[in-house]
């Protein structure tokens, strides 16, 4: 599958308003769409075939030009196990953090992580999370130097509907047949100072 996210879900994060609850990303289909199945789609929102359970948590107060820590823990709540190519996790990160030094630790598999938009990093983890397990990461972004205030990041898993046989699909096609996808995710709030 190619590493890439559906437009819907970089608007989203371009726009810096992750949404929480997790809304379906078919729901942004518009009802006069030019084909009955497109319509048909957006007109009954699935339940996602993975809900996250999701923690954030972050450094409360850091001095700029330093890391600030963020650990997002997520608990696969089901119904379903979350195939590999099915979620992933990161989200939008503060104005204030400089995007070429964001790292991670995770409590799984090493992860490839791409920054999509300005703000916008995401990871693919390729392992299946089964209903009930959990997994954390924790990411350490370093502030710019100028960074002064409240910076807001919106972390936290984004999970697709993928029916067997869509494993390979590109997300675009994904979202051109409106197959679901959901966000389960928290904002936290770093004070940056001198």
């Amino acid at each position: 599958m190619h590493k890439s996210l559906t437009k819907g879900m970089l608007a989203t994060l371009a726009a810096g308003a992750l949404l929480v609850p997790a809304v379906p990303a078919s729901a942004a289909v518009s009802a006069t769409a030019s084909t009955a199945a497109t319509s048909t789609v957006s007109a009954k929102a699935a339940k996602p075939y993975s809900s996250f359970a999701v923690k954030v948590t972050a450094t409360k107060k850091a001095k700029a030009g330093s890391y600030i820590k963020y650990k997002i823990s997520a608990t696969n709540v089901g119904p379903h196990f979350a195939s590999a190519e099915a979620w992933y996790v990161g989200g939008a990160f503060p104005k204030g953090v400089d995007p070429r030094n964001i790292r991670y630790s995770t409590s799984g598999k090493k992860m490839e992580c791409i920054l999509l938009t300005a703000r916008g990093f995401f990871c693919f983890a390729n392992k299946d999370i089964a209903v009930g397990s959990s997994f954390s990461v924790t990411f350490y972004a370093k502030t710019k130097k100028s960074t002064r205030g409240s910076q807001k990041a919106t972390l936290g898993v984004i999970s697709y509907n993928l029916d067997q046989g869509m494993e390979d699909m590109d997300l675009r096609e994904l979202d051109r047949l409106g197959v679901p996808g959901y966000l389960f995710a928290k904002t936290v709030k770093t004070t940056v100072v001198r």
